[in-house]
């Protein structure tokens, strides 16, 4: 290869054509730009399969070469040494794919000359595996624990309606992004000072050299050398503005909504489902309870602590079993794809059968129910929205997303790690009552300070009457300007980020926040109250 400065991807599997289109958008604005795959495959078969998966390259152009990546020698044909950056991605076929994966990593450090180091990201589905992930990758490669984040995402959604929307608006390139930037005329304001000097972009949070700091304290002051973590459309709408005021007269008065235990019921299952067990065990009130059915035969999870969980052995795809379960019982329903038992498309078939067997149900019978499914094909989620389910989870894409935007930004890799970890600042789905009068008018300003009254970072807001309006994204509004001014009532939420953590929390006070750490995390945390239904 005599190309420079391209994007390398090592290997070939299913997430290959999400990322292709989204790096070929991301370059979109770039005059050329080039996409170099290295596979072990027939190069005029990769080259068929992407022209006919990847409609719209651009001005990108996407070159294949065939050879092992974790054959040193061949690596030379993709010329990783004049790379932009490196996607190792794992086989969908292989028995052990992280084992190639780390191999292929080490491969790549030993080819690469000292000084030369071009941002390299690979995906890792076992996360035992990850300090031999991290020798062979020197320092050099950033490891993105796919499994782990996907788990908690789903956990996330089943519990916050239209967080997904909000997740696949962060991850891909067609809507807003994240982006870091350096405003050195804001040093020596504070964040929330900072939060209110851009019209057109949303700040979330601060990095100090290595430190991210999500949904810092409201009051911590903007230091030499720090650069603002924001969403926006694009890097040419990041432009300071001069602040503008809150209307305090319609921000609210709520505390806490009560926490009440909830009842989930899980429809399938895969080798997640004790991860999202343990997971939801943090984010329910004590005395939830989550009843699994499943027709897999696998040793039936391990209750964690603080939760209830009992399981059923039947066939999720039959009617006669799911109208015995009195679904309208249930606050939350969570259908898991089979991903471990069959292949993608059987999977994805006894999840549309299932989803199809619900909607059926709650029409019937007039419920109203939540339902978050897990698709493994993107194109088996456009089938599937005649069944109106709440969200979806297509894990595929949301990892191929992550990896295309960590290979084009390395440091967001920290930033996503925190959104969707149990630890530190996540985002949330709160009722707007808690934040702005119901009935009330108010621009965005004023919701961002109604939410640092809560030590948390507004990032936008969903409309009830939106939910289930594919055009409109399901209500979801990421990163609003401002300055828009609108009325919020009954069902409405806003998106923020906020502190994980047991109870119904206390009181907010202007002005007033939590103790520090030496990390920046706060010591004393509450949980927001997530939106129950739409």
């Amino acid at each position: 290869m005599i190309e420079n400065g391209h994007t390398l991807i090592l290997g070939w599997n299913s997430q290959l054509f999400t990322i292709i289109s989204e790096l070929c958008a991301a370059n979109a604005s770039r005059a050329r730009s080039t996409i170099v795959v290295l596979a072990n495959h027939d190069k005029i078969d990769m080259e068929g399969q992407i022209r006919s998966k990847v409609h719209k390259t651009g001005s990108t152009q996407v070159i294949c070469r065939r050879g092992n990546p974790l054959d040193r020698h061949d690596l030379h044909l993709g010329s990783p040494e004049t790379a932009r950056s490196v996607v190792v991605l794992p086989s969908d076929k292989d028995e052990h794919p992280d084992a190639l994966v780390i191999k292929t990593a080490l491969a790549l450090t030993h080819q690469l000359p000292p000084g030369n180091e071009p941002a390299i990201v690979a995906e890792l589905i076992d996360p035992l595996n990850l300090d031999a992930a991290r020798l062979a990758g020197q320092g050099r490669a950033r490891w993105l624990l796919a499994s782990e984040l996907i788990s908690r995402m789903t956990v996330q959604t089943c519990l916050q309606g239209g967080l997904s929307t909000v997740c696949t608006e962060l991850l891909d390139f067609a809507g807003d992004e994240i982006y870091f930037t350096e405003q050195p005329q804001l040093v020596g304001v504070s964040y929330l000072e900072a939060q209110c000097a851009f019209s057109r972009s949303t700040v979330i949070g601060i990095a100090r050299g290595e430190d991210v700091r999500l949904n810092p304290p409201a009051e911590t002051a903007i230091e030499k050398g720090d650069q603002l973590i924001l969403i926006a459309a694009d890097d040419s709408t990041i432009e300071c503005v001069a602040p503008r005021s809150a209307d305090t007269t319609v921000i609210s008065d709520l505390i806490e909504v009560p926490e009440q235990p909830e009842r989930i019921l899980v429809l399938g299952s895969n080798s997640n489902l004790q991860r999202m067990l343990d997971d939801l065990a943090k984010y329910l009130a004590p005395g939830s309870s989550v009843h699994v059915v499943t027709d897999s035969t696998d040793p039936a999870p391990l209750p964690p602590e603080g939760l209830t969980v009992g399981v059923t052995r039947a066939d999720t795809t039959s009617r006669h079993v799911l109208e015995r379960l009195g679904v309208e019982n249930y606050g939350h329903v969570l259908v898991l794809a089979y991903h471990d038992r069959y292949d993608v498309q059987v999977a994805d078939s006894k999840t549309l059968v299932t989803l199809l067997h619900l909607r059926d149900i709650a029409d019937r019978a007039a419920l109203d129910i939540n339902i978050v499914s897990e698709m493994l094909d993107d194109r088996n989620r456009e089938l599937a929205e005649v069944a109106r389910p709440d969200d979806f989870i297509v894990s595929s894409r949301l990892v191929s997303l992550m990896l295309a935007q960590v290979s084009e930004n390395s440091e967001l890799i920290t930033v996503f790690e925190q959104l969707f970890s149990g630890d530190g600042s996540e985002i949330y789905v709160v009722p707007s009552e808690l934040y702005i009068r119901d009935g009330a008018e108010a621009d965005f300003y004023t919701v961002t300070a109604a939410a640092a009254r809560r030590q948390e970072t507004a990032l936008g807001y969903r409309i009830a009457e939106d939910a289930y309006s594919n055009v409109k994204s399901y209500g979801v509004h990421l990163n609003p300007p401002k300055g828009e001014r609108r009325t919020f009532g009954p069902g409405d939420s806003i998106i923020v980020l906020a502190e994980n953590g047991k109870g119904t929390g206390r009181a907010p006070q202007a002005g007033v926040t939590p103790a520090m750490d030496r990390s920046g995390a706060a010591r004393s945390r509450h949980r927001p109250e997530r939106a129950i239904g739409r």
